[in-house]
């Protein structure tokens, strides 16, 4: 066999493989990408219940089993993932590159970290398998959706928070003023907490006006948390709405920077110019 027929082979293997790994048009694609997704939820349930004294009392030595079947086979799935792309720097430095790394690097990092008195170090790095849940968005067409909407909105949101900073600043400072120390609102920063909890209708009660004009006002505030809440909502949904009435994107991935999110009709990367 010759070298160019060797070189063939492989990038016919490379590109099967990135077929099944990036994509969801085939059979062995959405297969591989429903077990993944039950990988995930799996490992995610196994963390929450060693976080449980009474099941990690019981089943810790099983669960710390389980730990390590779900870290080899992430493991085994990033680097099928990096050998599969043209370009694996850039699947490495993506996103979900670092999404992936961030689900398995804990386990093997809590092996050498010894010593009781780092168990503290090591509980933080256990609960960082939780990233493993953020692998799912990848996967799931409507979080995309989502994840598309919030970016395009973005400049009406920030406008939107900047205009309630304003607000809850001018609030606090109102009932720093009406209320003062005497009745807890001791200072500008912690009546603007005060206002803040209010606006958002979430009502702690560990601050609240005792004269009839501070009652007055935190009344308004209260009544116009309820109109405030809905427009980041509408925002959102406008923009959901604008870009779920758009040309479905194709499920096919770039062979050599592994990015998806191309138009149907698409024969270039839109990121690298490799072609589809």
């Amino acid at each position: 066999m010759t070298k160019n027929q060797k070189t063939s082979r492989l990038s016919g293997r490379r590109a099967r493989l990135h077929e099944i790994i990036f994509e969801a048009d085939t059979t062995l694609g959405r297969t591989f990408d429903i077990t993944l997704i039950l990988l995930i939820i799996g490992s995610v349930i196994a963390v929450m219940l060693d976080s449980v004294a009474s099941i990690q009392s019981k089943y810790g030595f099983y669960l710390y089993l389980v730990e390590w079947l779900f870290t080899i086979l992430f493991t085994l799935e990033y680097f099928l993932r990096i050998i599969s792309v043209g370009r694996p720097l850039s699947y490495i430095t993506s996103f979900f590159g670092v999404i992936d790394l961030l689900a398995i690097l804990p386990t093997y990092v809590s092996m050498f970290v010894p010593g009781s008195q780092y168990l503290l170090v090591i509980r933080i790095l256990r609960i960082l398998r939780i990233f493993r849940v953020l692998k799912l968005v990848q996967y799931i067409r409507e979080i995309k959706l989502l994840k598309t909407a919030l970016i395009e909105s973005r400049r009406k949101i920030t406008v939107f928070l900047f205009t309630i900073l304003t607000l809850v600043i001018i609030f606090g400072s109102l009932m720093y003023l009406i209320e003062g120390p005497p009745n807890g609102f001791t200072s500008i920063p912690r009546s603007i907490y005060w206002a803040i909890v209010t606006l958002t209708t979430v009502g702690y009660g560990d601050i609240s006006p005792n004269t009839a004009f501070g009652q007055f006002l935190a009344s308004l505030i209260m009544i116009m948390g309820y109109a405030i809440i809905a427009v980041p909502t509408g925002i959102v949904t406008a923009a959901m709405v604008r870009q779920d009435g758009r040309e479905r994107m194709s499920t096919q991935a770039c062979k050599q920077c592994s990015a998806d999110g191309h138009d149907p009709d698409a024969k270039f990367c839109k990121f690298c110019g490799e072609e589809l």
